[in-house]
């Protein structure tokens, strides 16, 4: 009966979002987001679901603290590192045909994907004719990958990554150490452009080149992964690339056919021309 009656509100909660804030998470995984939200509401303190709805609907101060647990902010910079070495080995010298470049990394979260992408690309001599497009739903998120600042016990790891990576310089290069604190350098965002944009509500975003959403679809539902799956096809160049995160896959999406395996075991893969 308790479950029952905490479904109903965590579906209530959610249609309360959206309803009042046009912040849809009605499609996320069911298991995945009952999880956050019943985190959310021991976290914040609330002794229902419901407390939480009602608290949310009358006071917008506490629709921020609740999307830091709805939206996943866990990454690394150089995260499967096997990915990025793949992008440099087998995307970079297809990029390097083009005289400008578009990449997009939706759900940029705090931002450590999109500097392994400016890193990346500046060691391949392409970070001045490429723009940058990192977005998220999450407006603290996206304020954390403007500032590029991460804590000091993560560089050791990143640096593994980079080298893992098939780093062509050291990730010192581009940061400084400041009071237990990694500064990365502001050129590395000085082709960035930073923006709100939800895959659930917002459309076709620019033409890309290149498309970076990994570990954001795991979240969804089916139909909510092939609606983000089509905004991608839409949004992308002529024979451009798409990455995905490691538990993802277009095999059974209905856009599948408009892809093409390009380096399947990194989930890499490349549109289809139409």
């Amino acid at each position: 009966m308790g479950d029952a009656v905490e479904d109903i509100e965590i579906a209530l909660l959610l249609e309360a979002i959206y309803q009042r804030y046009h912040y849809d998470f009605r499609h996320y995984a069911r298991a995945s987001i009952k999880r956050r939200v019943l985190q959310a509401r021991t976290q914040l303190g609330f002794a229902s679901v419901s407390a939480m709805q009602d608290r949310l609907l009358h006071d917008p101060a506490t629709l921020p603290r609740l999307l830091n647990y709805l939206t996943v902010q866990v990454s690394e910079m150089f995260r499967d590192p096997s990915y990025f070495r793949a992008l440099r080995e087998k995307v970079i010298p297809h990029l390097k045909t083009y005289p400008s470049l578009k990449v997009w990394v939706a759900g940029c979260s705090n931002g450590e994907e999109l500097y392994s992408l400016s890193i990346l690309f500046r060691e391949e001599g392409l970070d001045q004719r490429t723009l940058f497009y990192a977005t998220d739903i999450n407006p603290q998120a996206l304020k954390a990958a403007e500032a590029g600042v991460y804590p000091l016990s993560e560089i050791r790891k990143f640096t593994e990554n980079h080298q893992k990576a098939g780093a062509r310089t050291s990730l010192s290069d581009y940061y400084t150490a400041d009071y237990g604190r990694a500064v990365f350098d502001k050129s590395l965002r000085s082709q960035v452009v930073f923006s709100d944009h939800s895959l659930v509500t917002d459309a076709v975003f620019a033409e890309m080149h290149l498309i970076s959403c990994r570990n954001v679809l795991i979240y969804f539902d089916r139909p909510l992964q092939d609606r983000a799956l089509g905004l991608f096809r839409g949004s992308l160049a002529r024979k451009g690339f798409l990455g995905l995160g490691s538990k993802e896959s277009l095999r059974f999406s209905v856009h599948a056919d408009g892809f093409s395996d390009y380096v399947l075991e990194e989930k890499i893969y490349q549109r289809r021309d139409a």
